[in-house]
């Protein structure tokens, strides 16, 4: 994969994490749960076509890193489905490996 579509799908990441911010920052009666799984979509993308890269793009980082966090200060309530995927998230882009194995069980679970 050319540096180019790094850097389109890292730009991706950074623009749906930039409207899930403004979808935050907008209605607080209601959870933006829908930018927030656009978001969620685009960053398992990115991880997904680089997950072979030693390096991770700055705008991934930035839009990612202590998002857990972030989330929990930011709201009272959030729905669980959410932060279940932002330390998700995490975990995929730090650590390399999914949390959640979803009928990959090892044997004996």
């Amino acid at each position: 994969m050319g540096d180019t579509e790094k850097d389109r799908l890292a730009s991706s990441v950074a623009d749906r994490h930039s409207e899930f911010e403004q979808a935050l920052a907008g209605d607080r009666r209601k959870y933006p749960t829908r930018e927030f799984r656009l978001f969620a979509e685009a960053a398992r993308r990115y991880v997904e076509k680089t997950a072979s890269d030693e390096m991770i793009h700055r705008a991934v980082i930035a839009a990612v890193h202590g998002l857990v966090a972030y989330l929990r200060v930011e709201r009272k309530r959030i729905p669980a489905e959410v932060l279940v995927e932002a330390e998700r998230l995490e975990c995929l882009v730090f650590l390399g490996y999914d949390p959640h194995f979803d009928g990959d069980e090892p044997p004996g679970l």
